[in-house]
C-alpha cells in the first residue's frame, strides 16, 4: 500500500496502473478515518470490484458546522494506515488541509432540493453541511478520477445528494450504495460512537430499535404514515431519546409520502450525550 498527501503524488502513483494494457477499474472510498467494520465492508466491496482501491483519508472542516465536534471527532492514522492495508487498499490518500482547501480556495458545490431538508434543514446540521461534503466528494472524483465511488446506506442522505451531484454535473463515476452495517446489538456503527458512555450506548440503541418497531407494523400490513412514526416515537419516547427528527421520505428522491409503498424511507436523528447519531431503514424492502 502507497501513502500519498498530495494530488500530484495521486495522480502520479494512479498513471501506472491506468498505463498498463486492458481495461483497468480504480475505486474510491472516501473516509474520514477513524475506521470500523462499516469502513471495512465498503474497503472490501471495491477490492472485489476493482483492481485499484483507493481510500481517502481526510476530516473534512468544510462540513462541520460552528460548535461542532470537528476539534473532538476521534483521529487514529496509525490505526486507520494499518486496517487499510488489512483490507487490501492500494492507495491511502492522506492529504493535509492546506492541498484541500489551499489559499484562496473560493468554490463550493450544492445541490438544491435535497440538501435544506433532515439533516440540511436550519434547526439542524443546515444545508451548509451538505455543501461542504459535495464539495469535497466533488474534489476526491476529480483527484482520483476513479470508475466507482462507495457510500454506506447509513447516511442515505448524503448518498442521495452525491448520486444528484454526479448525474447534473456528468462526473463519469458510478455511485455505490452500500448496506449499513450494524454492531451485534443493532447499533449502526459510526465513528461518532466512540463517544458514548455505557449508558448512552445503551440510550443509543433506542434508534435501530425505533426502526424495527416500524419495520413489524409494516410487516403486518400497517402503511400509514402516521401509524407507522406512532410505532418508532414510542421507542424513543420509552427511552428518553428526543430526536431531531423522526420522519418518512421516498426512498427516491426525499419527498414526504403518506404512506409506505416499498420504497420509502424511515430516518431518524437524535443528539445522545456528545454523539449525534443518524439511522435509516427502508421499509417493507423485502431484500433487506
Amino acid at each position: 500500500m502507497r501513502t500519498v498527501r498530495t494530488v500530484e503524488d495521486l495522480r502520479s502513483v494512479l498513471a501506472g496502473p491506468r498505463g498498463e494494457p486492458g481495461a483497468h477499474s480504480v475505486g474510491l472510498v472516501p473516509t474520514m478515518g477513524f475506521l470500523h467494520a462499516g469502513h471495512v465492508s465498503l474497503l472490501d466491496r471495491a477490492r472485489a470490484e476493482c483492481e485499484t482501491v483507493v481510500m481517502s483519508l481526510f476530516v473534512n472542516p468544510a462540513q462541520f458546522a460552528p460548535g461542532e465536534d470537528l476539534d473532538a471527532y476521534p483521529r487514529d492514522e496509525e490505526r486507520d494506515t494499518e486496517r487499510a492495508q488489512g483490507a487490501g487498499v492500494d492507495i491511502l490518500f492522506a492529504p493535509p488541509r492546506e492541498v484541500v482547501y489551499p489559499p484562496g480556495f473560493a468554490t463550493s458545490i450544492e445541490v438544491a432540493g435535497l440538501t435544506e431538508i433532515l439533516c440540511g434543514h436550519p434547526d439542524s446540521r443546515g444545508r451548509e453541511h451538505f455543501r461542504g461534503v459535495t464539495t469535497v466528494v466533488g474534489k476526491l472524483l476529480n483527484m482520483v478520477g476513479p470508475d466507482r465511488v462507495y457510500f454506506g446506506q447509513k447516511d442515505a442522505q448524503q448518498a442521495l445528494v452525491i448520486e444528484r451531484m454526479v448525474a447534473d454535473l456528468d462526473f463519469r463515476v458510478e455511485v455505490l450504495v452500500c448496506p449499513t452495517v450494524r454492531e451485534p446489538d443493532g447499533l449502526a456503527m459510526s465513528s461518532r460512537n466512540a463517544y458514548l458512555d455505557p449508558a448512552e450506548r445503551e440510550r443509543a440503541l433506542a434508534l435501530s430499535r425505533a426502526l424495527r418497531a416500524a419495520d413489524r407494523v409494516v410487516t403486518h400490513g400497517e402503511r400509514s404514515a402516521s401509524a407507522v412514526l406512532q410505532a418508532a416515537r414510542a421507542v424513543l419516547d420509552e427511552a428518553g431519546v428526543a430526536p431531531d427528527y423522526v420522519e418518512l421520505r421516498s426512498a427516491r428522491d426525499l419527498v414526504p409520502v403518506d404512506r409506505v409503498n416499498g420504497s420509502t424511507l424511515l430516518v431518524i436523528a437524535a443528539q445522545i450525550g456528545q454523539a449525534r447519531l443518524i439511522d435509516n431503514t427502508i421499509l417493507g424492502d423485502s431484500s433487506r
